[in-house]
Formats: structure tokens, sequence, C-alpha cells
């Protein structure tokens, strides 16, 4: 195969990808009704898909909302979750199976060859059952945060650290799939381990740092809010925070409008509860706080509504979500 068929058939790649995303806009939009489109087809359950298809199906928000206010990824989270099914450990290259499928059969293809993108799984399924070790205080940004935090769930009891794996191991393969080297920032969704903590994964990709430095970090997470219909995405950029954030403020706005643009051209409604217009910027974060590349942390819905929380616990809604952050992240670094 020649160089230009290669590069090519990468475009077409990024094409199908954009094309998901799009196709999106109908299904998940209805989704809140809740029907979704079947978008997970080719989709490799061993992958990671199919953790959803033992999860208890949503049931509606209370009526009598014990909090009114939207849980802090990096703060601990009274929300339980539940043990669930271990998914097999990511990898970081593509498997001989991943290249028959698709995958390039060599680094440095593809339109995003060269380019290095970090997911953060947000919490890890574990976390609920080492509540000593993720209470330690670390840093996040020149003042300290507990390690890390359980996480929310669906009223089901789908944890949103599954959601966030689901989504992120689809991303990854996307992404390789264009060329990208992409690191995630824990290794499995295992009940039996806890972490990594807030600064780990804030520092991950920057330079000096384990592995390849990262030219983007994106940062996945649910909500968790009973604020009456709450629901939708909303993408968080960091402040300005003088010494930790102030090199890369400007470009990881950036990066925010591009991914909310790119979830509202997947189907995705922006939060009707937090920021504006599907963005927020805080300082408080550590995952973002402490990162020296664009980065930001998508809340892609509030898992404590029924609507949100039927397409974030479905396959296919994981994919249309994993297919318009691949979208963004593909424009930002093009």
């Amino acid at each position: 195969m020649t160089t230009l068929v290669r590069v090519l058939a990468a475009v077409v790649a990024l094409g199908v990808g954009l094309a998901v995303a799009a196709l999106g806009a109908a299904g998940v939009v209805e989704a809140r009704g809740v029907d979704v489109p079947l978008l997970g087809d080719g989709w490799d359950a061993a992958e990671g898909a199919g953790a959803d298809a033992a999860a208890p199906a949503p049931s509606p928000s209370p009526t009598s909302p014990s909090s009114s206010s939207t849980a802090s990824p990096d703060e601990p989270s009274a929300a339980p979750t539940q043990p669930g099914e271990e998914l097999r450990p990511s990898h970081r290259r593509g498997s001989a199976r991943d290249r028959q499928q698709g995958q390039p059969a060599q680094p440095g293809e593809g339109p995003l060859a060269g380019r290095v993108v970090v997911l953060d799984p947000g919490h890890q399924l574990g976390n609920a059952a080492h509540p000593s070790e993720i209470n330690q205080p670390v840093d996040a940004g020149g003042f300290t945060k507990a390690c890390n935090t359980t996480g929310t769930s669906t009223d089901g009891g789908y944890p949103e650290a599954t959601f966030a794996w689901e989504v992120a191991v689809r991303a990854r393969r996307m992404l390789e799939g264009l060329g990208a080297t992409v690191e995630l920032t824990r290794e499995s969704n295992s009940a039996d381990l806890w972490g990594p903590c807030v600064d780990e994964r804030g520092r991950a990709g920057n330079p000096g740092e384990p592995g390849p430095t990262a030219d983007v970090k994106v940062s996945i997470h649910g909500d968790g809010t009973y604020q009456s219909g709450a629901h939708g995405f909303h993408v968080i950029a960091p402040g300005d925070l003088p010494g930790y954030t102030d090199d890369i403020e400007a470009d990881s706005l950036d990066l925010a409008h591009v991914v909310r643009d790119a979830l509202v051209q997947g189907g995705f409604a922006v939060s009707t509860y937090t920021g504006s217009d599907g963005i927020d910027v805080r300082t408080d974060l550590g995952t973002l706080n402490l990162a020296d590349e664009p980065t930001v942390m998508v809340e892609l819905g509030n898992m404590r509504d029924p609507g949100d929380a039927a397409v974030m616990a479905s396959a296919d809604g994981q994919q249309a979500y994993a297919a318009a952050l691949v979208a963004g992240v593909s424009s930002y670094l093009r």
C-alpha cells in the first residue's frame, strides 16, 4: 500500500468518526425519550462494550432530592456506587485483531500521526472499597484535596467509573485508528483497585512524566445532581491559576469550545443546570490544574437524570459520546 493510499484510508476513517457523531444528532436527542441510535455495530465486545447489558435499568430521580448541588469530580461524593463487571485491562497499542479490523499496522500513519492524546477515565471502580487511600490529601494546584472519590452512579446503580472507562476505550480505539498515540490514566476498570490520585492524573502526559508528552488531555466523567430537571453535558476548562494553568488556560478554553461543538453536533444537549452554553471554567480541580498541555474535563451528562442515565448506561450511547469526543479532539489537533 502506498503512502498516499494510507493517508486517504486514514482520512476516510476520520470521516467515519465524524459521521458517527453526526448520526447521533437525531437518535441521541430522542434518547431522552429513550431511543438510542444503533451505533455499536462491529464493536468488539472484548474491548469493553457490553458491561451495560448487566446494568440495572435507571429508575426515576427522587421527588425529594437529598442535594441540590453538583458534586465536584475531585471531591468525595455521597452517591453510592456498586461493584460491577471487571473489564479487560487496556492495551496501549492495537492488537493484531485490531489491525485486521482496520487499525493502522504501524505507528506514524494517519491524520493524527505523531499526536499524543491522554484520556483520563474518571475514578476507579474499586475506590469505594478503599476509603482511607482515596481520602489521603494530595496537591491539587497549590492546595490539597482528597486523592480521589467514588464517583456517582445512575439511580439504578450503574457506576460513573464504568461509564467513563467504556467511553475512554472506545475513544482510544478510534483515535488509534487515526494514527494517534493514546495513553490512559488507568489500565482497567476493577472493583479491587483504587486511584490513581488526582495529582497523578493531572500530571499524566506532562513533560518529564512517564510516557510520551501529550498534545491534549481529556478527563471523562459523568455528573450526579438531584436538581430537578438537570440534564445535559458541560465541558470544564481550567481557569487562570498563576504558576499552574496560566500557560495553558487560553488553549484549554479553545479546546473546550471545540469539544463542546462536537458534542452538540453529535446530538447531545448542553447542561441545563451549570456552566454557560455547555462551558464551565474552574480553578479547583487538580486534574486540570496540574496539566502542562491543553486539557478539559467533560461531564457528559447527569447520571441522576433518567434520560441521560439511559444513554450513558448503554453501549450505543457510549459509542456516540466517544465518537463526538474523537471528532472534537481530531478537529482541535488538525
